[in-house]
């Protein structure tokens, strides 16, 4: 099993975000009630491997489609973006 990339994030206030790229090692998906990117992080210094794109390690969203076993199967990887206002996960679908 392998981790889907994060193609792209939105969240540009992220600490880990740099150019709408991820760069955290791996990121946390839901919290059983909504996709939200877990491992979301205010902050003015930059974090993360800016040398690497960031992958889902793990996904408590069971309802999703892409979800299996809590890990994200998502082929070609996921997008983040802004949802009322939160970081989500915006290839989340429901079964």
């Amino acid at each position: 099993m392998e981790m889907p990339i994060i193609k792209s994030c939105d969240v540009t206030e992220c600490a880990y975000n740099r150019q709408n790229q991820c760069h955290a090692l791996a990121i946390t998906v839901g919290d059983s009630r909504a996709p939200m990117c877990d491992t979301f992080w205010r902050m003015d210094v930059k974090g993360g491997d800016p040398a690497k794109v960031g992958h889902v390690g793990a996904c408590h969203m069971n309802q999703c489609m892409h979800n299996k076993d809590l890990e994200c199967q998502a082929n070609g990887g996921i997008t983040v973006g802004h949802k009322a206002g939160e970081p989500d996960c915006m290839t989340f679908k429901a079964r």
